[in-house]
């Protein structure tokens, strides 16, 4: 599989072998990002105990230089990130309050946006402080999922910025506000696709991302026991373009040597499902030009 094209008029995706703190600066500074207002970095602030969330080690030097405010919200699962004191002590002990301030945006409620051009969803419903950021920097660690298939940054976007609210409406389909389970699989895909068009429309052109493909599991940062990764770490891709950056992370994992247990939870699971709507619903393109640095 690779959607990687020679065509000039497709986005750019940058693409490092290296995974270390200052290849994530490389790679930032490569996207020619120019972050305006206050900078949200959306990132999981990782399940106790053993989830393999990015580590302050490697994102810190980053975060730091960029002086942003790492933004999460609440799980719509009774773990512990579901109440906002509980996950405030998570990200502390996960050492991130060490490197920036951390904001769970939905502790004050909700705040909603408009679907564009969606199938299943016509409003998305995200955390009360979101608006209040001039512009984010989508960090994401890159992984299987158990319901998604895989976690990118289409993921981060959607569910991770959705409130605990905003989490049940999309996994429901747009179904139910309190209620994630019990859904049916292929709405689900699609809600996670509008959703993440409602948020980068929002945003205007004041978002990048950047997917870390290092500790693949094929279970996601949810989980605070994750099957042992069978791929080895890749490298760092990133691009303006959500779709293109999950597209290429999608083209690595599946030509990787180890890849088969995450390909097939991802089949199984209807999993491109989620870059296919998005394509059809203009969040971003699947093909892509691949620039080595």
């Amino acid at each position: 599989m690779s959607y990687k094209t020679e065509d000039k008029n497709a986005p750019v995706v940058y693409f490092t072998k290296e995974i270390s703190p200052d290849s994530l600066i490389k790679i930032y500074n490569a996207l020619g990002f120019s972050p305006e207002g206050k900078l949200g970095v959306k990132m999981s602030t990782g399940e106790p105990p053993h989830s393999n969330y990015l580590r302050p080690e490697l994102i810190g030097k980053l975060v730091k230089m960029l002086g942003g405010t790492i933004v999460e919200c609440n799980t719509a699962y009774r773990g512990e990130r579901y109440k906002t004191k509980d996950h405030e002590r998570v990200a502390k002990e996960h050492g991130l309050t060490e490197i920036a301030p951390v904001d769970i945006q939905d502790k004050r409620g909700n705040y909603t946006l408009k679907v564009s051009g969606g199938e299943v969803l016509e409003e998305n419903y995200v955390g009360a402080s979101f608006p209040e950021y001039g512009s984010y920097l989508v960090l994401t660690h890159f992984k299987g999922h158990a319901m998604t298939g895989f976690g990118g940054s289409i993921k981060n976007i959607s569910i991770g910025f959705g409130s605990t609210m905003g989490k049940s409406w999309i996994h429901s389909g747009g179904k139910s506000k309190t209620n994630p389970w019990g859904r049916e699989q292929n709405p689900f895909l699609m809600a996670m696709a509008e959703a993440a068009k409602s948020v980068h429309d929002y945003m205007n052109g004041k978002i990048a991302y950047i997917n870390v493909l290092n500790r693949i599991s094929i279970d996601c940062d949810c989980d605070g026991y994750p099957h042992e990764p069978e791929i080895k770490d890749i490298g760092i891709a990133a691009s303006l373009d959500p779709v293109a950056v999950d597209q290429a992370s999608i083209d690595l994992v599946w030509n990787a040597p180890g890849s088969k247990s995450l390909v097939d939870r991802i089949e199984s699971l209807n999993g491109l499902l989620t870059l296919e709507h998005a394509a059809k619903i203009g969040l971003g393109s699947r093909s892509y030009r691949l620039e080595e640095i």
